[in-house]
């Protein structure tokens, strides 16, 4: 199956028209792998498609955020990201460049999700936690 037609498939499994500016947005997302915020998006996509606004790009990933195509990550610089992994993860994320990593470990997730198992939060039901690992990368 070609990489468009794995696009058009996962938008349909979520319940969304495949139109040309939201295969184009899924597409480039999915190539980044650096966590990209809309804008940095938006310039991968006026390589094909100048005509869509960066008011397209934040109103596309938010749908795509509520259909579970896409997360938010959030830095400590308030920068808003995007991540196309949606398989359970975490992050490294570096202090001094802004980068982000995925860091995956199933062992780290299962203690987590046991650890909240064990250790209910009053009133309160988890639903999912994800590490943010805060630091830099060695050069």
């Amino acid at each position: 199956m070609s990489i468009r037609n794995d696009l058009i498939l996962r938008l349909k499994e979520a319940g969304l028209r495949a139109t040309p500016q939201r295969i184009a947005i899924l597409q480039a997302l999915c190539s980044m792998k650096n966590h990209p915020t809309a804008e940095q998006v938006l310039q991968d996509v006026h390589r094909d498609h100048p005509e869509i606004s960066l008011t397209t790009v934040y109103n596309t990933l938010e749908v795509f955020v509520e259909k579970g195509l896409v997360k938010k990550v959030k830095t400590d610089k308030d920068s808003m990201r995007y991540d196309a992994v949606t398989e359970s993860h975490h992050h490294l994320y570096c202090h001094e460049s802004d980068k982000i990593e995925d860091y995956f470990n199933e062992e780290l997730t299962n203690m987590i999700s046991a650890y909240f198992r064990d250790h209910q939060i009053k009133d309160f039901e988890v639903d999912d936690v994800k590490l943010q690992i805060i630091g830099k990368f060695k050069k």
